[in-house]
């Protein structure tokens, strides 16, 4: 807390520990907000010194809109702030947020026209909606995302580089983006080098569909008559997982590998995959708010991560992290760290990259003024009808 100072009634500082290319960046995520310190207080008990339970339910900080109604897991209605001065005043007085849970239903209410925008629209519904004249579909790569089949490295046959390649060779990447991406998103596969020369991130991996060479990296490998595995998904993601798991299954099963589905519901997914990580094999799909290949790596690489759910630990590709983390891109050092980085990503192939997703978003066509955000939330200061 002593970091944070309000030096006047108009000014807030904030103490950092040390330079840092994410401090300001951080400083805009939808958490970092300022709220109201007396009010809270003033609700703050032994038990709960924070107020996070009167902060829950009651808002206190400022903004282009207030909170007019809260109905929890229904609705949240939002009224423009008059007194606002942060910025320009919204152009929408009133914004109505609705939870349906049903994709068909809300497909039907964007379709109809009864509501102005369908926000995170599943993409086959995206790519079928852009044949609709009623309906505008805006589709945004998602920053320093990744759909991804995690190998944990504490199942054995996965210890062995052979056989992670083999899976990489084996994946049908192209039938996967169509058929459970539907054409929607960036393809990751499939680069013409195995060599990283760029610092692009998320950039495609020097691996594509080949059977022949799957099944000699396999035969090189411990474990050439195959093994078996389960292969994990989470059912709160089953519009691409699930499609993508059967693919795999298929694929796998022509090398010798015999792969058997785990449906996961969402609720367990977490402490499964990303807590626990006793999953020997899984999709998965983390993506950083933060847009740097340090910031992926620092989440999905490095030992004791939540999102390294491949159980994935190198000595080296931490010291890369460390030292490039908070360094300043500009620096002349910062590339080469990031490049070999990206090297150790091809190379140890702890994930295998599918394709990049996107944001989809259906809409009105009258609607105007769609931004499209890296924390994948709408704002709505910027909407016009």
């Amino acid at each position: 807390p002593t970091q944070f100072v309000a030096v006047d009634e108009k000014t807030f500082r904030i103490d950092l520990k040390k330079p840092s290319k994410l401090s300001l960046p951080n400083l805009t995520v939808p958490v970092a907000v300022i709220i109201n310190s007396k009010a809270a207080k003033a609700k703050a008990t032994a038990a709960d010194p924070w107020a996070t339970e009167f902060l829950h339910t009651n808002p206190q900080g400022s903004g282009a809109y207030k909170v007019e109604r809260w109905d929890a897991g229904q609705q949240l209605v939002y009224v423009r702030n008059e007194d606002w001065v942060g910025g320009p005043k919204p152009g929408i007085r009133r914004v109505i947020v609705r939870e349906v849970p049903s994709q068909s239903t809300r497909r039907a209410l964007i379709e109809r026209g009864d509501i102005q925008l369908s926000f995170q629209v599943p993409n086959k519904d995206a790519q079928e909606l852009t044949k609709n004249p009623k309906v505008k579909v805006v589709g945004s790569p998602i920053d320093n995302c990744l759909y991804v089949a995690c190998m944990n490295y504490n199942f054995e046959p996965f210890q062995d580089a052979n056989v992670r390649k083999a899976v990489a060779f084996a994946i049908p990447y192209k039938q996967i983006f169509e058929q459970a991406g539907f054409g929607r998103g960036v393809p990751m596969w499939g680069a013409k080098s195995a060599k990283a020369s760029t610092t692009v991130w998320p950039q495609p991996f020097p691996y594509d569909t080949d059977i022949s060479k799957a099944k000699a990296l396999l035969a090189k490998s411990k474990f050439p008559q195959g093994f078996e595995v389960p292969l994990s998904y989470d059912l709160g993601t089953a519009d691409w997982s699930e499609p993508t798991a059967l693919l795999i299954q298929e694929a796998l099963g022509k090398i010798g590998i015999k792969v058997s589905l785990n449906k996961v519901p969402g609720a367990n997914w977490r402490t499964l995959a990303l807590v626990e990580k006793k999953l020997p094999f899984l999709l998965e799909n983390f993506g950083g708010w933060l847009n740097t290949p340090c910031y992926y790596f620092y989440w999905a690489y490095i030992k004791g991560a939540l999102f390294n759910a491949s159980n994935y630990d190198d000595a080296r590709v931490k010291q890369l992290v460390d030292e490039s983390l908070h360094m300043e891109q500009s620096d002349p050092n910062y590339a080469p760290k990031i490049r070999e980085l990206i090297q150790k990503a091809f190379d140890d192939l702890p994930r295998i990259p599918l394709w990049q997703p996107t944001l989809e978003s259906a809409m009105s066509p009258k609607l105007e003024g769609y931004t499209f955000w890296y924390h994948r939330q709408i704002d709505a200061r910027s909407l016009k009808i």
